[in-house]
């Protein structure tokens, strides 16, 4: 009787337990893509965002329909993209020191100039003194590199300077970009350049999703860069300057500009049609992709295998 008793008094508080516990099973969100109005697409993007629209249409929803950035930290660690602004500038001070002064192509400015930006743009000791030894690995690699440059081009524009567009009048839509880096040779032939602080796309990978180089090219021998002008690109390549230092050509013998430019006029016309939705990580280059807006998108109750819904909105 004694132990019937005890189990009716723990039952009640087992059942004040189990109450708590009960949960109301809610459906999964789908994989969303939503199909905003005509007046609601964006009708201009920079160039890097090309590579968004291919793989993760959702962002460019996010960000350009929905008019949402991210939020910036609180406080600023020194991750990838803070290493990366860094790396630019001290690759632009030194290319615009060597410009002046050819006899400064040496691998002490180049650390002299590292060492000062880094100073300037990087409040962490830690962070600084390893960037600083991975400009130290790769430093004469790079100004071997710059020397051959030299001998048959020179800088004409950096980042800032080195500004483009170009529209298309029939759709209404504008593309802009900066250029790491524009040479010229005293043919008048250009050269673009892009760093990376990681791995380059490989020419496969440019040719179907990162077409930075390919379009930038095409939009130089449209006159898209003024400071430039009308000229023909005779080469572009992405410097990788990490672990391993790469330089990776664009592939433009394999697409030349009207063939990226009818390719990229039939992208676009695509998504200023109101039946086409901007669907989420569409295309992805691997799942541990992490995008700006996968929260927005509810990724997780959803994954790769699930069918977009398309979404009709006002």
């Amino acid at each position: 009787e004694a132990w019937k008793a005890m189990q009716q008094r723990g039952g009640y508080w087992l059942d004040q337990v189990r109450g708590l516990e009960a949960v109301k099973r809610t459906a999964p969100a789908p994989r969303p893509s939503p199909r905003p109005p005509r007046a609601a697409r964006p009708r201009k993007l920079s160039v890097t965002e090309i590579k968004t629209l291919i793989r993760d249409p959702y962002a460019v929803y996010a960000k350009h329909s929905l008019k949402l950035r991210p939020i910036n930290p609180l406080v600023q660690s020194p991750d990838a993209p803070v290493r990366g602004i860094v790396l630019h500038r001290i690759m632009e001070d030194f290319v615009k020191l060597v410009a002046r002064d050819p006899a400064r192509l040496t691998r002490d400015t180049l650390m002299q100039v590292a060492a000062e930006v880094l100073e300037e743009e990087a409040p962490w000791p830690a962070a600084r003194a390893m960037w600083l030894a991975r400009i130290d690995r790769i430093a004469d690699w790079f100004i071997a590199r710059e020397s051959q440059r030299a001998a048959f081009s020179s800088p004409v524009a950096f980042e800032q300077g080195a500004r483009g567009s170009y529209t298309f009048a029939d759709l209404g839509f504008t593309l802009s970009g900066f250029a790491d880096r524009i040479d010229q040779t005293d043919d008048g032939d250009v050269l673009i350049y892009d760093y990376k602080t990681g791995t380059p796309p490989g020419k496969k990978e440019q040719r179907l999703f990162d077409k930075q180089l390919l379009i930038e090219a095409a939009m130089v021998e449209r006159g898209g860069f003024p400071e430039v002008g009308v000229a023909h690109v005779a080469h572009a390549a992405f410097i990788g300057l990490g672990s391993k230092p790469v330089e990776v050509p664009a592939p433009l013998e394999e697409e030349n500009p009207q063939e990226v430019l009818a390719g990229l006029h039939a992208l676009l016309s695509r998504y200023l049609d109101e039946g086409q939705g901007f669907t989420a990580r569409r295309m992805v280059q691997s799942d541990a992709f992490a995008g700006n807006y996968d929260q927005l998108a509810r990724f997780g109750e959803w994954d790769g295998t699930s069918s977009a819904r398309p979404e009709d909105l006002e």
